[in-house]
């Protein structure tokens, strides 16, 4: 079980209450104009990097995707799909602490390389549940069926994770950058 600081936890709440509201605000708006999910995966796979690159302990984006969940049904409790980002958070907590903190947040290139590639793969994942379960099936065959709609929260993935890694990277160009032990 990680220890989550005070610090910490402020962090989470931050990246989890952003998501939560950004995506209730936004996402539905701009779903409705394009009929594409990339402004969720954008919201989402940003505000996650951002945090577990701060927190760097199993379970942070875990819990930011179930405090996001938690937002979002408060807000909008219809917005059953959001659950596909609840387990695709879980995905990034996983595959980041697989990865390891100090290799995936090394330097510019690789923080890119690997925090895109988590935020493709987990939103792949997101895409998968939500073509599977929330959609019906005349908005899936517009898309090529559930690995289309996989498909296109992938690519959603790459915003998210590009965004991701350039908040990172203008922290870190600012001076600001977490407290890594052993530093």
């Amino acid at each position: 079980m990680a220890y989550f600081s005070s610090k910490d936890i402020a962090i989470i709440a931050m990246a989890s209450a952003l998501w939560g509201v950004l995506n209730w605000l936004f996402s539905p708006i701009f779903f409705r104009m394009t009929r594409l999910p990339f402004l969720c995966d954008l919201i989402g796979f940003s505000s996650l990097s951002f945090a577990v690159w701060w927190v760097r302990k199993i379970g942070t984006a875990s819990i930011v995707g179930l405090l996001a969940t938690i937002i979002n049904f408060a807000l909008n409790p219809s917005a059953l799909h959001f659950l596909g980002f609840t387990a695709a958070s879980m995905a990034f907590d996983l595959i980041t602490y697989v990865v390891g903190y100090e290799s995936e947040f090394s330097g510019k290139v690789r923080t890119l390389i690997s925090v895109v590639g988590s935020s493709v793969v987990s939103a792949a994942i997101a895409g998968l549940i939500i073509g599977s379960f929330f959609m019906s099936p005349s908005d899936l065959a517009r898309w090529g069926g559930t690995s289309g709609w996989a498909g296109l929260h992938a690519i959603g993935g790459i915003f998210g994770g590009a965004v991701g890694t350039l908040i990172i990277e203008s922290l870190r160009l600012r001076g600001i950058a977490p407290k890594v032990a052993g530093k």
